[in-house]
């Protein structure tokens, strides 16, 4: 058994070498991806982002208060910002700190003794002119444009590559504040708009204006976002489970129109994934759409939104099938993100399957809820298109690696799978619902969830995980019909993959319990025509006598 044991461990750490090498890792993908010692002894608690955007010169500047409670002893503390970005000062009651560079990592020497249990804060100095993306948001960074009217258009984007493209902070999914507060100064004929809810916009000189937004609830760093343009505002009231939920639109003003026709599609959003996923999560930071000059991103509280008021991806059907037509991409999808990536958040980016393919899935759910099971599993089939199956789903731990894009459309038809295993579209919807209820507002691991689902569907998920997010072999039903009998197993999988499957035998529904080794069942006759149901992720293969 030891030795066993032993080979199976020197296969995945081989595996893992060879994906490694698909890419060079640095020390700045380790302090970047790790929970160092210098980031584990505080918690965040709060920040306050006090930023001023200069459109002219393209730089930032401003400060960050960062407020932490003391886990443990330490003096040194990890603040990440990227170049050409720099710090400039730091100072902790009245006195300035000293601090060091390594590349996107700042170290800050903590003066006074830092006890467990108490509460400090910090505020940080910076300025520079900051990464420009050059595909937003695929490639993170700022957005200097320009409207159709030649008004600034500036926006930020920043998953994967890290908020410290654009401010100081704990670069780590694992850690949020409990709240925050951003501050936006701008040139004073444009608007502010970030996370949360304004609280006000004052004249800072005669040429800008700040306006304050405050988040009432955990945040992680890259969903933190500013947004500058030429914006007009309408609004509307959802009643939802929670009560009353204010949902917001900041749109440009040659598109109001446009927009107050095309956002109708958000509160049918919020409807159908209320019902499928539980209350939206921010009811006391509201619901927004702002308009940027990238697609969008999942911005907490802030959704971005740039798909041109067209429906599918910018006019296309991501599922092939034709149901894509019938809603805008942009809104469901990245809408969906509050609650599987803002609420329920990986803590690394190696669980980011977490965030994507219950998301991806929920496109799904949002047909079926408004066009019924059929449609949505045409919906779902036809993604399959998408997969590459080029490496797993679930990346490298510690350095920032996440997995294989196909956590979108894999992801997304893994669970499909386990929908219909768990045959009780109830107990199906019971089951995402209680995630959410369990895991909201936390930061998790990719265990926690899978533990959860098996535990409450009552099904051995384990192998169909460990199938679908870390291998890369798509399972094949193989079978073998002589003699009035059925031989049947699972080929091109796992040793323990043991998924049941549903199959139709001469258009008979029927369940099979395939493994690797061979069953067999009686049929009638050797003439009978098999087929597997498309709702599974699954190949087929009939052997020849």
């Amino acid at each position: 058994m030891k030795v066993r044991y032993i080979f199976f461990a020197m296969l995945f750490l081989l595996s893992t070498f060879l994906q490694a090498q698909k890419r060079e890792i640095t020390r700045q993908d380790t302090l970047r991806g790790s929970v160092t010692p210098e980031r584990i002894w505080w918690d965040l608690t709060y920040y306050h982002l006090d930023i001023e955007a200069k459109p002219e010169a393209k730089s930032l500047s401003g400060s960050v208060l960062v407020q932490y409670k003391v886990l443990s002893s330490g003096r040194l503390m990890q603040i990440d910002l990227q170049p050409p970005l720099k710090i400039t000062g730091v100072i902790k009651d009245k006195t300035d700190l000293n601090y060091t560079r390594d590349g996107n990592v700042y170290y800050i020497e903590i003066a006074d003794k830092q006890v467990p249990g108490t509460t400090h804060s910090l505020k940080i100095f910076y300025e520079g002119i900051p990464k420009v993306s050059k595909r937003p948001p695929w490639d993170g960074g700022l957005t200097w444009s320009k409207d159709k009217n030649g008004k600034d258009f500036i926006a930020t984007s920043c998953q994967g590559d890290g908020a410290s493209l654009w401010w100081p902070c704990k670069d780590h999914m694992y850690d949020e504040p409990d709240s925050m507060l951003i501050s936006i100064t701008a040139p004073a004929h444009l608007t502010s708009v970030a996370n949360g809810r304004l609280r006000s916009v004052k004249q800072k000189s005669p040429n800008t204006k700040t306006a304050h937004w405050f988040v009432a609830n955990p945040i992680s760093n890259y969903c933190v976002n500013m947004n500058i343009g030429d914006y007009t505002h309408f609004s509307e009231i959802f009643s939802g489970e929670k009560g009353n939920l204010d949902c917001d639109y900041y749109v440009l003003t040659y598109n109001l129109d446009k927009a107050k026709k095309h956002f109708t599609q958000a509160p049918k959003m919020l409807e159908a994934f209320e019902y499928w996923f539980g209350p939206y999560p921010f009811y006391e930071d509201s619901y927004k759409l702002v308009e940027v000059p990238y697609p969008g991103m999942e911005h907490q509280s802030s959704v971005t939104y740039g798909n041109h008021y067209k429906n599918g991806f910018r006019g296309r059907d991501v599922s092939h099938s034709g149901w894509g037509d019938k809603f805008d991409f942009i809104i469901i999808h990245e809408s969906g993100h509050e609650w599987f990536a803002n609420s329920i958040t990986y803590k690394d980016i190696a669980d980011m399957w977490i965030h994507e393919s219950f998301t991806a899935y929920s496109e799904n759910l949002y047909v079926d809820y408004h066009f019924g099971k059929k449609a949505s599993s045409e919906y779902v089939i036809g993604t399959r298109k998408n997969i590459r199956n080029d490496r797993p789903i679930i990346g490298i731990y510690n350095i920032n690696f996440p997995g294989s894009g196909d956590m979108y459309p894999k992801g997304a038809n893994m669970l499909h799978n386990i929908r219909q295993i768990i045959d009780d579209d109830e107990k199906w919807r019971m089951l995402l619902r209680d995630i959410n209820k369990e895991f909201y507002h936390q930061t998790v691991e990719s265990k926690q969830i899978e533990d959860f689902m098996i535990k409450q569907s009552g099904k051995n998920l384990t192998p169909i995980f460990n199938q679908y997010l870390r291998n890369v072999k798509i399972p094949e039903f193989t079978y073998q019909i002589s003699d009035n009998t059925l031989k049947y197993k699972w080929s091109n999988c796992i040793q323990e993959f043991n998924m049941p499957v549903r199959i139709f035998i001469n258009g008979n529904e029927q369940w099979l319990n395939p493994a690797s080794d061979w069953k067999v069942i009686k049929v009638l006759d050797s003439g009978v025509e098999i087929k597997v149901d498309e709702n599974f992720y699954v190949t087929s293969k009939r052997l020849e006598n």
